[in-house]
């Protein structure tokens, strides 16, 4: 049996995970390590988004 991962939650867990750090980056504005790192794991993540997201969007997965 393959291991196959499900491409389609994992591209939904990327999505709420921007959507937490986007709202931890407006959140902490008058704290500048956390926006500084809050934004490099934005940056780490787009690079997941690139893999996954557009697999999923343009039905690529299967």
């Amino acid at each position: 049996m393959e291991n196959q991962l499900d491409l389609i939650a994992v591209n939904n867990k990327i999505q709420q995970i921007t959507a937490l750090l986007n709202k931890l980056q407006q959140e902490a504005e008058n704290f500048p390590a956390i926006s500084k790192n809050s934004k490099r794991a934005l940056a780490s993540l787009k690079m997941m988004e690139l893999n996954i997201s557009d697999l999923v969007e343009f039905n690529l997965h299967e």
